[in-house]
């Protein structure tokens, strides 16, 4: 015999514990639903119900602002995402900031050279918070083929990371895999990374 389970439909089977609410639906002083009760019932199913926790970390997936900081091949991959093929606009993400206090991802598409490894941080201390690093391709994420002297190992080892998108160049498809990846993160709660580390300068 199959048992049927009876759907939640109304916010006290959520557990909202309001009078209203708590009031006896039997015997003799039971009384009947209301008639705003009556009205919105329908709408309870209709309504999205959620946290303001949640509903920032959503906010924040939709208006994350990368900066520009292209510095080999990879950034003409990283840089075809905003064409009408990819269309990174869909997630609020078109406007490319070339100033990175008006910026809250950092897309590391290339090598760093150790040169450049004073003006990135630069670049990520002046960013606003809470910040997030994409290291884009196999340079900026492990050196890739280029293990020599002047090459820096790892972004990592400069800025904290978040995302790792593989690749050597990695195709704007994997670019927005990893933009995707980084969504899930933030409304997942998953703090950035540097408040992981524990250091946020």
């Amino acid at each position: 015999m199959a048992i049927e389970r009876k759907r939640k439909t109304r916010l006290a089977d959520y557990g909202l514990q309001s009078e209203r609410l708590l009031w006896p639906t039997k015997g003799p002083i039971a009384k009947g639903p209301g008639v705003f009760e009556r009205e919105v019932e329908s709408l309870e199913d209709a309504l999205g119900l959620s946290t303001l926790a949640k509903a920032v970390a959503w906010a924040q997936t939709k208006s994350m602002w990368p900066d520009t900081f292209g510095l080999a091949c990879c950034a003409i991959e990283m840089m075809s995402i905003v064409s009408s093929r990819y269309d990174i606009a869909r997630f609020g993400m078109e406007a490319f900031r070339s100033s990175p206090r008006q910026a809250d991802l950092l897309i590391v598409s290339g090598r760093v050279v150790h040169k450049m490894a004073a003006p990135l941080r630069q670049v990520y201390d002046q960013m606003l918070e809470p910040k997030w690093v994409i290291a884009m391709g196999a340079c900026a994420s492990s050196g890739g083929m280029f293990n020599n002297y002047t090459v820096l190992q790892g972004v990592d080892k400069i800025v904290p990371v978040d995302i790792h998108v593989p690749g050597c160049p990695p195709r704007p498809e994997a670019l927005i895999e990893g933009i995707i990846r980084l969504h899930e993160k933030v409304q997942a709660g998953v703090p950035p990374a540097y408040d992981i580390r524990g250091v946020a300068s």
